[in-house]
């Protein structure tokens, strides 16, 4: 099922089990890709309690503006160890994603605290620019990267990280993941980070293990 929230178009797919979702997962989608295509491997995911729920970037994208879509766009100077918090369409993405994650409690019934955030490469990078500021039960990010300085004061609600990223990824290189996570590590994040020598840039069936097993750690599902 499809809705519009904040000017988000999310897709919704409910616990396999018929019960009532025991959680939320959200799954932002990267540059250039859609709802669909994070809907694509999230079903794969075993997590039969757990409602999933996949926000739709609001900008078109520029090389495939019919289904392509963005949260921002890349400016030509692009340097993943750079500032970019700063762009206003980065700027726009983040307000509203903020605004319709504080609204999930109200219209799905579940708490943040039983609330995981994640996001595959550009995705990832905007669960990171969102998923401090809110008490969420855990971030994941896959091949994803930092816009600039890590906006996190840690206490003891600060969100758990899952980082996975690929040592042949061909967009997001390795050391920008080294680097993001060195980051977290620096500012007290809780951090789950690990490499896969020969994945690329990509959701593998190891990647979604990977998520399960942080789904149920924090989740218990």
């Amino acid at each position: 099922m499809s809705l519009s929230a904040h000017s988000l178009k999310v897709i919704t797919i409910p616990p396999r089990s018929g019960e009532s979702p025991q959680g939320n997962i959200v799954v932002m989608h990267g540059w250039g890709a859609n709802a669909e295509d994070a809907a694509y491997f999230t079903q794969m995911l075993n997590l039969p309690e757990m409602q999933i729920l996949l926000p739709e970037a609001p900008f078109p994208h520029p090389m495939n503006p019919v289904s392509g879509r963005m949260w921002y766009g890349f400016p030509p100077d692009f340097d993943f160890s750079a500032q970019w918090s700063h762009l206003p369409d980065l700027q726009a993405s983040r307000k509203l994603l903020l605004a319709w994650l504080s609204q999930l409690p109200e219209t799905t019934g579940i708490p943040l605290e039983r609330t995981i955030l994640g996001g595959f490469s550009q995705g990832g990078a905007m669960t990171l620019e969102v998923g401090f500021e809110l008490p969420l039960a855990g971030l994941m990010v896959l091949s994803g990267y930092r816009h600039g300085a890590i906006a996190a004061s840690p206490t003891q609600t600060t969100p758990m990280v899952l980082m996975v990223h690929g040592g042949a990824d061909p967009i997001v290189p390795i050391t920008a993941a080294q680097e993001t996570a060195t980051t977290l590590k620096q500012a007290g994040v809780p951090l789950r980070y690990e490499e896969f020598e020969d994945m690329g840039h990509e959701v593998s069936m190891t990647v979604l293990n990977r998520m399960e097993q942080f789904v149920g750690d924090r989740l218990g599902g």
